[in-house]
């Protein structure tokens, strides 16, 4: 009985003592009932009530049953009806399940079989409900998988659209389907020329394509009918061979391949890379030939002043030898002369060792660099040039500096370049300073090289760093100096300024990141 009271009924009839006896029956049935006196008043109530089932007789004043039956299933098609008749009206029944009556039963009515009536009536709600609340599910399924296509589409198509590299895609018969905006903008061919018009050897010379296909089927470059990282040539819209990197695999089974994928990088822009580091390591090799230059003068005085000295000692020590007897005193003064000898010869020994040194052409190699010697090294290789041109030299530092990942024979090169520097901007001589300290706190290593020369002009120190910029006169420079010096300390991840004062001279600061502590490395 609870059960039914979930139920709503309308009942419809003309006589109020049959509405009275089937609404009484229905309610002790438990149901929820409510009545009407004809089709016109029933489709009031089914507005205001909204019942489950309709139980209407067929022949009413102002709209008889069968009409309501056609009204109700127009504008209220989930609600059951059944239609009441009697015995000789068999005709309007038969039209009344046309209409779609969920049942009819005579008159008069049987309250056995109006309950049998009403279960199949409340099936045929509960079975529709049920339906529908499953078409909704699938709609919503549908919906969301549809929704979710529709999302990993476009995002497979932004992720090829916004690919760096250029992405071809063609079919079986080698008709381009996928052609993306990276290769659109690298061959310079309009997508709307291509997609469905053009075929994959159309971007090729005959000859690379031929290589290309024979590359595809061999087994050298990533297996059986794939490419890895294959360098060919592709046609831009203007004929210009266009240098490339290909990776191609085919789509589907390698026996039933439905067509090629290729992935296209393009080498231009790499090359133009390899071309800059190219001419970085020669103008790097320049620059070191023309210090060394600019070394040799001076360089050649400083060994020549002892291989002098070496050569007047030796025709000394001859001199003597012819007149015997060889003495105590003799033997002495021999050997003083050649321990003077032996610390020349030594002292000229370092400073050719020292030339050969940063002459010597070798790739980069970064490994912890002893700060102290080199530091030590580049004083020996300037100091005769200071003396020539009367150039006071203060050098500090404390025994122990700290090391420095980098390049040696390029961070002699840098302080050189400083060093050469100052010298020319004191032609009439002055001082020239190199102080190194480390920085713990920092964890750098600072070099200070300052010199009391000309200065740089406020209109000039913009210009200082830039490639072949001088301000020497008569072909006194080529402007790569402080360029390398910039570059290499760039390398290094260090940083490189200057202070300058005209008239009162200059000082460049290197700082470095600082290794270990101490000069123990290599």
């Amino acid at each position: 009985m609870g059960q039914n009271a979930d139920w709503r009924i309308l009942v419809v009839d003309d006589e109020k003592d049959v509405r009275e006896v089937l609404a009484l029956t229905l309610s002790d049935a438990g149901y929820t009932i409510a009545t009407a006196s004809d089709g016109q008043a029933a489709l009031e109530q089914c507005e205001r009530y909204d019942p489950h089932i309709v139980l209407t007789d067929i022949r009413m004043p102002r709209l008889d049953g069968l009409a309501l039956l056609e009204k109700i299933k127009q504008h209220h098609p989930d609600i059951e009806v059944i239609v009441a008749t009697a015995f000789g009206d068999i005709a309007s029944a038969v039209r009344a399940l046309h209409l779609d009556a969920s049942d009819f039963i005579t008159k008069p009515i049987d309250s056995n079989v109006l309950m049998v009536s009403l279960e199949r009536a409340r099936q045929r709600v509960t079975t529709r409900r049920q339906l529908k609340a499953y078409t909704r599910h699938l709609e919503e399924g549908w919906d969301d998988t549809t929704q979710q296509l529709l999302e990993t589409f476009a995002y497979q198509r932004k992720l090829i659209e916004s690919s760096i590299d250029g992405i071809l895609g063609c079919d079986g018969n080698e008709r381009v389907v996928t052609y993306n905006a990276s290769l659109e903008a690298m061959l310079g061919c309009p997508k709307q020329e291509v997609l469905q018009r053009m075929r994959l050897s159309q971007f090729f010379a005959p000859a690379e394509y031929d290589a290309f296909k024979k590359a595809l089927a061999e087994n050298c470059h990533g297996g059986p009918n794939r490419l890895y990282l294959y360098e060919s040539c592709l046609r831009a819209s203007d004929g210009k061979a266009i240098p490339v990197q290909l990776s191609a695999a085919p789509i589907g089974d390698r026996e039933h391949a439905e067509g090629l994928v290729c992935f296209v990088r393009d080498l231009r822009k790499i090359r133009q890379l390899e071309q800059q580091m190219a001419d970085q390591a020669r103008i790097l090799h320049q620059d070191k030939m023309i210090s060394l230059g600019r070394l040799a003068a001076s360089v050649a005085h400083e060994i020549n002043n002892p291989l002098a000295g070496v050569l007047n000692y030796l025709r000394l020590m001859l001199h003597t030898s012819e007149r015997p007897p060889l003495n105590a005193d003799r033997v002495a003064q021999f050997r003083r002369y050649t321990t003077i000898c032996e610390q020349e010869i030594a002292r000229c020994a370092r400073i050719v060792g020292n030339l050969l040194t940063f002459a010597r052409s070798s790739p980069t190699d970064f490994q912890p660099v002893a700060m102290t010697p080199l530091l030590q090294r580049c004083v020996d290789l300037s100091r005769h040039r200071l003396d020539l041109q009367h150039i006071e030299l203060i050098h500090r530092w404390p025994e122990s500096l700290p090391t420095v990942i980098g390049d040696a024979n390029q961070l002699q090169q840098c302080l050189l370049n400083l060093i050469f520097n100052a010298i020319d901007a004191m032609p009439n001589g002055g001082r020239l300073e190199i102080i190194a300290r480390g920085d713990h706190r920092r964890a750098t290593l600072e070099i200070a090289v300052s010199d009391t020369g000309c200065g740089i002009a406020p209109e000039v120190a913009p210009h200082v760093f830039e490639p072949f910029f001088t301000t020497k006169q008569d072909g006194g420079g080529t402007g790569l100096g402080l360029a390398t010096t910039y570059g290499i300390i760039e390398r290094h991840r260090g940083t490189i300024d200057f202070e300058s004062l005209p008239g009162q001279g200059t000082t460049f600061t290197i700082r470095l990141p600082a290794g270990t502590q101490g000069d123990n490395a290599a």
